[in-house]
């Protein structure tokens, strides 16, 4: 009990106009976890207030998926561009290989939301072409020890952490 009045106290993720790929899937989690989500699957109907005309958590939903999702060619023109983001991501040398898996996953990730698939072995890819030096007989002792074809992520990460 203690739990669910604790978890009722988190605010609602807010919507600012921006990244809303990001904000739809945290407010569905967030309606979920409440137990809520289904009002807008069962398209319940929501009492009206002063300026709004939509009826129902659906018809919202809808609204604020196609005003700010935005069509196929502006998501595919996202991808494309987050997709560029990734190729150019290069690691600083006073960056750890976490911090630098970080920012690659980030990427992927957005790329995922939008509805694109982003497989982890290209991000593995990347990872054993661009690291500095200093990892660099951490990569030999995988290509001896590895098929590197089927290492997956965690697996780079925690050989080259190690």
């Amino acid at each position: 009990m203690e739990a669910e009045a604790s978890f009722s106290q988190v605010a609602p993720p807010v919507f600012d106009g921006e990244n809303y790929d990001i904000w739809a899937v945290r407010m569905e989690s967030y309606l979920e976890a409440l137990d809520l989500w289904e009002a807008e699957e069962e398209d319940y109907e929501v009492p009206p207030l002063p300026i709004m005309t939509l009826k129902s958590a659906k018809e919202i939903w809808d609204y604020l998926k196609e005003e700010y999702a935005g069509d196929e060619r502006i998501r595919s023109m996202h991808v494309l561009n987050l997709m560029r983001e990734f190729k150019l991501q290069k690691m600083k040398e006073s960056e750890t290989i976490k911090e630098y898996s970080d920012r690659l996953l980030g990427i992927a990730n957005k790329v995922r939301l939008l509805g694109t698939a982003f497989v982890d072995s290209r991000i593995v890819e990347k990872i054993l072409v661009i690291v500095l030096k200093i990892y660099e007989a951490s990569i030999t002792t995988l290509e001896n020890t590895k098929d590197l074809s089927k290492i997956t992520l965690a697996g780079v990460l925690h050989a080259l952490q190690a």
